[in-house]
């Protein structure tokens, strides 16, 4: 059997049989017309059977067959005379089996159109569930489909209703807090349609903060089929870095006080160190160890601070990467003992670099420490310098329990720790590869990390070279 949509079916079906009918009609007459209905031939009605059977169904379709055969054989007596039992036979069954046939097609049809409108009501309520707004575009950034929810942030945003995305983002620049910046990059979004980009604007007046997304989207032969668009409220997660922020910088800022003062006092007591006990010299050992560790925190919060707040100074002056690795390596020397973990110092001479001496020590410190931490007793962690094509490498590379790859494009997020690490209560803050990367970029270079998880981590600082 047969159903279609109410709305649409009646009005073929009703159209299917008056064109059936009025062919069935205009067939028999030019049979009439013909003085033999062998001359058209039963196969003249075919085609007005098959209609009725693809549009009504198998039932219909071979009704339809039938009345087809009653025309034909009255045509033919009319014409002259009676068909013989074989003959009428051959046109019973063509006929017959004819609009069968159509109808079985086209219940086929029917169920295929039923599929694919499900499949299609599918995905449209799976893209509206979404939290965030998607719609897909030609090359040229007219909308294709949408979903509810791009429909609903068009509509608060005060988006055009026309026009290509592009040109319909741009009608806001003047109302987010970067008008100049926001339109020059939606115009370089609409001048290169296959390039993959993700930005971010805020609204001046109500502080609402937007993340847009876009990519090209390839068809199965790998051809150019549209660009998605993607945009997501991030305000919340906006409001939340800000609170953070405005807690560490307070928090990092009172503690320095109290800790000044644990660190005078324990220079003092250092004096008397002489007169106390062994176990009073364990204990002061321990606290001066703790002191540092937490004086070490204090200062990468506060680095962090001024790296978010870009103000972050370099007294730049050229020296040798060589030896600035040589140094770290010594200075790392009695933890690499103390752990059974083997330092290797691979250097080649003649590595000039223009930098802060100061913080790329503190860089190479901050690798040294993760390599040292990252690999057990036994161990390996070697650090090399060298020259290449215009750039100074510093490499750091370790025999240790590695990251996860899933987590290595986190690894330069503030606070974030690998499984890794957490798994072996390994101590850190999370802080020491972002103040890295910081320090890095604003000499000009790259950090580049790689890592397998059981094998160990390379990391690799590159600067521009000195000639």
């Amino acid at each position: 059997m047969t159903t279609r949509p109410s709305h649409r079916s009646s009005r073929r079906r009703l159209a299917a049989a008056a064109i059936t009918l009025a062919g069935l009609a205009a067939t028999f007459g030019a049979m009439l017309a013909a003085g033999d209905a062998g001359r058209i031939g039963a196969v003249a009605l075919v085609p007005w059977v098959g209609l009725l059977g693809v549009e009504l169904g198998v039932a219909a379709g071979a009704a339809a067959g039938a009345a087809a055969l009653g025309l034909y054989v009255a045509a033919a007596e009319l014409a002259g005379g009676p068909l013989g039992a074989l003959v009428l036979g051959v046109r019973a069954a063509t006929l017959v089996a004819a609009g069968a046939a159509a109808g079985a097609v086209g219940n086929r049809l029917v169920a295929s159109r039923r599929a694919e409108r499900s499949v299609t009501a599918l995905q449209a309520a799976l893209i509206d569930a979404t939290l965030d707004g998607i719609c897909l575009t030609d090359e040229a950034g007219a909308v294709l489909i949408s979903n509810a929810p791009l429909r609903r942030l068009s509509v608060e945003l005060g988006l055009p209703a026309e026009g290509t995305v592009p040109e319909r983002l741009i009608a806001v620049a003047d109302r987010t807090t970067e008008p100049e910046r926001y339109r020059q990059r939606m115009l370089a979004l609409a001048r290169e349609p296959h390039v993959t980009s993700v930005d971010e604007f805020e609204l001046a007046a109500s502080g609402r903060v937007f993340r847009g997304y876009t990519a090209p989207v390839s068809d199965a032969r790998g051809g150019f089929a549209g660009r998605i668009w993607t945009l997501r409220e991030v305000t919340a997660d906006r409001d939340l870095e800000r609170l953070r922020d405005a807690f560490v910088a307070a928090v990092s800022h009172e503690l320095r006080t109290p800790l000044t003062s644990i660190s005078g006092f324990l220079e003092m007591l250092a004096d008397e160190e002489e007169s106390l006990s062994e176990t009073g010299r364990t204990y002061l050992a321990v606290l001066r160890r703790s002191a540092d560790r937490l004086q070490r925190i204090v200062e990468d919060l506060l680095l962090v601070a001024q790296i978010e707040a870009h103000r972050l100074e370099l007294r730049l002056a050229p020296c040798d990467l060589a030896e600035v690795a040589s140094s770290a390596v010594a200075a790392a020397g009695p933890a690499a003992a103390e752990k059974g973990v083997d330092l290797v110092l691979s250097a080649e001479p003649g590595a000039p670099v223009r930098c802060d001496a100061q913080r790329l020590a503190q860089v190479l410190d901050n690798l040294v420490s993760n390599a040292l931490k990252f690999t057990e007793a036994g161990g390996t962690v070697t650090v090399s310098t060298d020259r290449a094509n215009g750039w100074a490498r510093l490499v750091v590379a370790d025999s240790g329990v590695g990251i996860p790859a899933d987590e290595q494009e986190q690894l330069f997020s503030r606070f974030f720790r690998a499984s890794t690490a957490t798994r072996r209560a390994i101590p850190g803050t999370g802080l020491g590869l972002v103040i890295a990367r910081a320090i890095v970029e604003e000499h000009g270079g790259t950090v580049s990390l790689e890592s397998r998880e059981g094998e160990g981590t390379r990391v690799t600082v590159s600067l521009p070279a000195r000639a």
